[in-house]
């Protein structure tokens, strides 16, 4: 009889384990490890990327072998990514036809992903026709999540009811709720200000990101709650980005509660380890799968979440390849060749030109205000395209530092290479527009180089058809200090004010020509205008995009592209210094501070001797006063 209620008493027990393990949230009463595996900003970098030391890193196909060798450590490990997943390389000619980097991402088993500014650079017509060729693809894809980016309602200025209905074919949500491992996490998406600012014909409308992130945090928890019993892990993929230490995402932690971890993304940042704020850990790992990052949790009894672990694992050139993904990879790039290279006669790996020099890499780029030799080859090209497309004289060509994406290397230089360079557009990769200034906003747009860019190091601009200088310590908006125009042949002509010239730039600086007065708070302005001087609406410059004999707009890579093809084999001499098109010092020498002074200076000395005046004149009642008082002493 005792060993049949032994027997019983087992079974119960057994029983009661058994119960206890199905019920929702008890596998979360003990503590827990978590895994999560993260990117960022990977911008169509599916093949690897050119380090600006030697050699490469990155790679689709070998992110996928570090990933499968975190995923063995870790079962249970999620992988997300925080946006900016297109935009960098020839993969994305086909974003909108075959959705290259959703499908490959879902085939690598990313489980989320969120839009990044670059995202909606084909436009709101792009993205539907991407969503839906992903879709349409039958590939396992990645979940994506975007809380107060979103595009406009019914009703709305903007509303497009194609927009919406593909977001929806797609499962594009707010939030999502995941299980791994008996834990429920909370995935969501949050765009910030300053990706909102560089996606301007996105069509989205920016929801305040802090106000909504907590909504979302709210609302999903409490859902979390009902449907499972648990309090989830909370994940925010955030295109917000941090720098310094702070930004968008340390602020979003500091007035946020409940949100466990920020992905941050946007910035391009590497942290080596991560921001604690709040009890919220941000991480970044990069950009182009330089990294992948690997953030290990722990989940106590009482539900709180612990940092145990963080690593960014390089991803190099020794890094071996997962053999699928590297034929995955090939076969999208014969895509390319075929739907897309194949028209402009030319291949995804043709050789254009063999390079004997050292180019500025994009930091170099951004350091410091200098004239650069990689950046005097693209505005080079840039002169020469459009002149050979439509027979004028193009005064000015320029391009910016910020859309300088990566450098050309020494030795064979591919369309590639170039296409990596130079990939940034709107509405499509990047495309020449042809416009007129007057002399005096030519000469403004020499002075935003100078002034602007120690406030903001992406707006400095290099230049082709005219030379110039500037002083480093005179008045901000009065820096340059002489400008001419350069003719091919190499005389020089005075720029007239009132004198109509034509000016060539991609799409992307093009937009921020025509932003100066706003983004200047009015003291600048730069109005682009037609050849008859009617001024252009910046929002039209797609209007104005130049075409070429066979009728097809003329792309910046492509123009880089034969510029350096017609150079026969070996890169031009002309680029292996600079040839003085752009001269910055500093002086304080008087004459040169004063030389060529406009209504900025003049202001600045006429406050300072206001200033003086009042200084002076105090001074003096002063003296004034003390004579008085020794006067009376002595009567």
């Amino acid at each position: 009889m005792k060993n049949h209620l032994k027997r019983l008493a087992a079974a119960i027990l057994a029983a009661i384990l058994l119960l206890s393990l199905s019920l929702p949230g008890v596998a979360a009463s003990s503590a827990t490890d978590i895994t999560i595996l993260f990117t960022h900003d990977l911008h169509s970098h599916l093949l690897p990327a050119r380090s600006e030391t030697g050699g490469t890193y990155g790679g689709y196909a070998k992110l996928m072998h570090v990933i499968n060798q975190q995923k063995e450590l870790h079962p249970d490990a999620l992988l997300v990514d925080a946006g900016d997943f297109s935009m960098g390389s020839l993969f994305q000619t086909a974003f909108s036809t075959h959705a290259l980097e959703l499908r490959i991402m879902g085939i690598m088993g990313y489980d989320v992903t969120t839009f990044g500014n670059h995202d909606y650079d084909y436009l709101q017509s792009g993205l539907i026709s991407m969503l839906r060729a992903a879709v349409a693809s039958g590939d396992p894809l990645p979940a994506i999540v975007e809380a107060n980016y979103l595009p406009p309602a019914s009703g709305e200025e903007g509303y497009d009811p194609e927009m919406h209905a593909a977001l929806e074919e797609y499962g594009v949500k707010d939030y999502m709720i995941l299980e791994r491992g008996g834990v429920y996490f909370v995935i969501f998406g949050i765009y910030g200000f300053d990706a909102d600012d560089c996606s301007p014909n996105s069509g989205m409308v920016l929801y305040d990101p802090i106000e909504t992130a907590q909504k979302t945090v709210d609302a999903a928890k409490a859902e979390c709650l009902e449907k499972y019993g648990q309090e989830p892990v909370v994940i925010c993929l955030s295109h917000s980005g941090t720098e310094d230490g702070k930004g968008e995402d340390y602020e979003l932690a500091q007035k946020t509660e409940g949100i466990h971890v920020i992905v941050s993304g946007h910035t391009h940042t590497t942290l080596a380890k991560p921001i604690t704020v709040n009890n919220t850990q941000i991480v970044s790992a990069s950009a182009y799968s330089k990294y992948l990052g690997v953030l290990e949790l722990n989940r106590s009894q009482s539900g709180a979440v612990a940092l145990t672990g963080y690593q960014l694992i390089p991803i190099t050139e020794a890094t071996p390849e997962d053999e699928k993904i590297a034929g995955l990879v090939a076969e999208f790039k014969k895509t390319v060749d075929e739907d897309y290279l194949s028209q402009y006669q030319i291949t995804f790996d043709e050789v254009l030109v063999d390079n004997p020099y050292t180019f500025d890499t994009v930091s170099d780029v951004y350091a410091t205000p200098h004239e650069s030799t990689l950046c005097n080859i693209f505005s080079d090209a840039y002169k020469w395209a459009v002149e050979e497309a439509t027979g004028k004289r193009v005064d000015l060509a320029l391009t910016a530092a910020g859309v300088i994406r990566e450098t050309l290397p020494v030795g064979a230089v591919t369309t590639s290479d170039v296409f990596n360079a130079a990939s940034l557009g709107v509405g499509t990769e990047g495309e020449l527009v042809a416009i007129y200034l007057t002399g005096a906003d030519l000469k403004t747009v020499l002075e935003v180089d100078a002034s602007v860019q120690p406030l903001m190091r992406s707006a400095q601009l290099f230049c082709s058809g005219v030379e110039y200088s500037f002083n480093t310590n005179r008045m901000i908006f009065n820096k340059v200090d002489y400008a001419m125009l350069r003719r091919d042949d190499g005389s020089l002509a005075p720029i007239e004010d009132t004198s109509l010239y034509l000016v060539v730039t991609g799409t992307y600086v093009g937009q921020m020509l025509g932003s100066v007065e706003e983004t200047s708070m009015g003291l600048l302005s730069i109005i682009p205008r037609d050849e008859k001087g009617n001024p252009i609406d910046p929002q039209k410059l797609g209007e104005h995009v130049v075409s070429g004999q066979d009728g097809k707009p003329v792309k910046e890579w492509f123009a880089i592209s034969s510029f350096l093809k017609k150079m026969g084999g070996t890169m031009d001499s002309a680029y292996a210094q600079p040839d003085g098109r752009k001269v910055v010092y500093s002086s304080w020498n008087p004459v040169e501070l004063l030389s060529n002074a406009n209504h900025f200076t003049f202001i600045l000395l006429g406050v300072l001797l206001l200033v003086l005046g009042i200084i002076a004149l105090i001074l003096w009642l002063m003296i004034r006063r003390v004579r008085k008082k020794k006067a009376g002493k002595r009567k």
